[in-house]
């Protein structure tokens, strides 16, 4: 049940709590002897289900809101105006992603999911792995991330790699992972414009293009995160966590 607005506008101005987003309304419940954040978008349409995505990537929120389709509301730490750092400090991708989602289960008690990704190159003993974000430094920048990949690899004939997504979902208080992978190779130089990452220099298996130079729907149809995310969508539906009970 959604709260009255009048009823939202006196929580908002006589309860202080961080984590209120304007555009959506706050249930509570003190039974447990904490807040019990629910939230339910104003004007949602009534078979949609809610679920937190723990990242402000605009890209991975892209791709994902493409891979789950209306079915699903998804928010993002944004929505629930949620700044904070989370901690990445892992040495796999199960570990960094199920850090990830606790660390903002620990914040607000909804069903969320969080996911960490890593490339993973043969010649280099499976580095980047689940430093591939930072792998050139803590800014994160993509170009430096390629560069220093290629570097290391130089005129290696071996140029098999694989990127490799973890999900951890956190739903209804019990903890699951979902992974999703695909195998290709390494080019010697960048090519393409679309994607993020390191999708310039990877060429899946079977293909001839760069993930950088395929659509969007083109690269949901096989990549790592879209085989992943379509296990979690899989589970969800089997949950049937739709407000009528019916599958997607």
């Amino acid at each position: 049940m959604i709260i009255p607005d009048f009823v939202f506008r006196f929580l908002l101005s006589n309860i202080k709590l961080k984590y209120i987003n304007p555009n959506v309304a706050l249930n509570t419940d003190w039974s447990k002897g904490k807040i019990n954040f629910k939230y339910f978008c104003r004007n949602r349409n009534a078979r949609n289900m809610q679920i937190v995505f723990a990242t402000n990537n605009e890209n991975k929120l892209r791709e994902i809101r493409h891979i789950l389709g209306d079915s699903f509301t998804l928010l993002s730490l944004g929505d629930l105006n949620i700044s904070e750092d989370i901690p990445e400090t892992q040495a796999t991708l199960e570990g960094n992603a199920m850090q990830k989602v606790r660390f903002i289960n620990n914040l607000v008690d909804m069903n969320i999911f969080a996911d960490d990704t890593g490339l993973e190159i043969e010649t280099l003993d499976g580095l980047p792995g689940v430093n591939s974000a930072r792998f050139a430094g803590e800014d994160k920048n993509s170009d430096a991330n390629i560069e220093k990949a290629l570097s290391m690899m130089g005129s290696a004939k071996n140029r098999n790699a694989r990127f490799r997504t973890v999900i951890a979902l956190i739903f209804e208080g019990k903890e699951y992972i979902f992974e999703g992978i695909v195998n290709g190779h390494i080019l010697n130089e960048k090519r393409g414009k679309e994607g993020f990452g390191y999708d310039p220099v990877f060429v899946p298996e079977g293909k001839t293009r760069t993930f950088a130079e395929m659509s969007l729907d083109e690269k949901n149809l096989i990549s790592h995160r879209a085989r992943a995310f379509e296990k979690l969508k899989e589970f969800l539906n089997r949950k049937s966590l739709l407000n009528n009970k019916e599958p997607i």
